[in-house]
């Protein structure tokens, strides 16, 4: 498609439109996780980096998971939203930092809660364990505290799933890492 057509179907104007950090970054907030689209890749706190170059746009992405089965199409839709600035778009996934739950946005973590999942516990720095099972996850349905793992493999690397014993709702919860 042609950078002007792409650009006038993005909302980008195509003539004196200066491309910056901060606009690749609003643009990438429209990205949803493909998995869980209620939340953006910024919201989750998968960018870790953003450089707009004369001749290219360069992001460098966290996986939330090494094995998540998403990483091709979070590379992709990233690349289809900033096609429209008309410059190459070079999409990376980058392993040198890891990603936390932590990383994860006090509105991600809201919009999370608000469509039933759990968002993650705050990781703690004295626990040693990569991922934290043994706390109990409040119900993002009813708030109760008494909930019980059923499956630390939840539909994907990132989730679990739990059962409220208060309200009796199955729901899904974001591991913390």
């Amino acid at each position: 498609m042609p950078t002007a057509i792409a650009r006038e179907r993005s909302g980008v104007p195509s003539i004196g439109f200066a491309v910056d950090v901060a606009t690749v970054l609003a643009a990438l907030a429209e990205v949803p996780d493909p998995e869980i689209p209620v939340v953006s890749v910024v919201e989750l706190g998968m960018v870790e980096e953003v450089a707009v170059e004369p001749d290219a746009i360069r992001v460098a992405l966290l996986p939330t998971f090494v094995g998540c089965p998403a990483l091709e199409v979070i590379r992709t839709s990233v690349e289809r939203r900033l096609e429209a600035f008309g410059r190459p778009v070079d999409v990376r996934f980058e392993f040198r930092v890891p990603w936390t739950s932590d990383r994860i946005s006090s509105d991600g973590r809201a919009k999370l809660l608000a469509s039933g999942f759990a968002p993650p516990a705050p990781v703690r720095a004295d626990e040693p364990l990569l991922v934290q099972l043994g706390t109990p996850v409040p119900c993002p349905n009813c708030g109760s505290r008494m909930t019980a793992l059923e499956n630390v493999f939840g539909p994907t690397q990132c989730r679990s799933i739990h059962h409220c014993t208060a309200c009796r709702q199955p729901f899904e919860s974001f591991k913390s890492v």
